[in-house]
């Protein structure tokens, strides 16, 4: 398989997960004021903060507000933080490979975009979130769904799974890092109670609840869920799931020694920690420094088997 095939079937995938990500983060955090005591709202800037996209954000909106920070990730068509932008990307490595891929992944693409095109100012509306948000989450899992069940087992399809699985292990660590902030309020607030609320967010960002309550048998409390999303092999969108589906993957292909070394020291890393006994400081080094093992194993991924930037374009 050529270099440029195998990164534009890598990237659409990564592209398509992102886009998905991103619509459930906005959808819980939109829904979670009913969680919470009378008079009290869900913050938006934690939102931006778990996509590293604060810089770009700032350059556009004077103040984390929900229309502002909605606006953003939805329909800002240069951030690659958007889900419009996302999707547009997605469907360019598309466009590029379309004789390798299903014709029907082109044309679900194709349609998902139009609609967010069409529907982008009544998606941005309270009224209309909720239908335009899931219309959005049904069209990429029925995309990854088709590509996942008629492509052929081939090297075409383990790159499919390296950028599917590398990017849900991103955005796994980035919703376990993300907080619900509470804006100040004259009522005394239960710090269990707000707990409770942030870590159910969390888990219903990566529809993770019912599976951690079928798993665990117990009820949400921080130690259980940073176990059950960090090492639990069994939930597909765990990070240590997705490092061993990044692995397997990478057995499967040729000058495969640098890349294994990469997940593998990644794993060792997480395997070494007690994730249930780590305080606020000490998960967010461990975040960080998951997060840059990622970075090194796509860099190796893309050393040696992708075309350098230069010769690419």
């Amino acid at each position: 398989m050529l270099s440029r095939v195998a990164e534009n079937i890598y990237w659409m995938c990564r592209y398509i997960e992102r886009a998905e990500s991103i619509v459930r983060v906005v959808s819980v955090n939109a829904n979670v004021q009913l969680d919470l005591p009378k008079g009290v709202a869900p913050g938006w800037k934690p939102l931006i903060d778990v996509l590293g996209a604060n810089t770009v954000f700032e350059a556009r909106y004077r103040e984390y507000g929900e229309r502002q920070v909605v606006r953003f990730l939805l329909g800002d068509r240069d951030s690659s933080s958007s889900v419009r932008c996302c999707l547009m990307s997605a469907r360019e490595n598309c466009r590029t490979v379309r004789d390798i891929l299903p014709r029907e992944a082109w044309q679900y693409l194709t349609e998902l975009q139009l609609y967010v095109e069409d529907n982008l100012q009544a998606g941005l509306t309270r009224k209309g979130r909720y239908e335009f948000l899931d219309r959005i989450i049904r069209g990429c899992q029925m995309t990854l769904g088709l590509l996942g069940s008629v492509m052929t087992r081939d090297v075409g399809y383990q790159f499919l799974r390296l950028g599917r699985n590398l990017e849900r292990a991103d955005m796994t660590t980035r919703f376990i890092d993300m907080r619900l902030t509470v804006p100040q309020s004259k009522k005394r607030l239960d710090p269990t109670v707000i707990g409770t609320v942030q870590w159910v967010n969390v888990l219903e960002s990566l529809s993770a609840y019912q599976m951690f309550r079928r798993k665990m048998q117990a009820r949400v409390q921080r130690e259980h869920v940073l176990w059950f999303l960090f090492m639990d092999d069994e939930f597909p969108r765990s990070f240590m799931h997705c490092l061993n589906a990044v692995e397997e993957s990478l057995g499967t292909l040729d000058n495969n020694r640098p890349c294994l070394l990469a997940v593998r020291q990644v794993i060792k890393d997480l395997d070494q920690t007690d994730v249930q006994n780590l305080d606020t400081a000490t998960l967010g080094v461990l975040v960080d420094r998951l997060q840059r093992g990622l970075m090194d194993v796509h860099a190796t991924v893309a050393r040696m088997y992708f075309l350098p930037p230069v010769e690419a374009a």
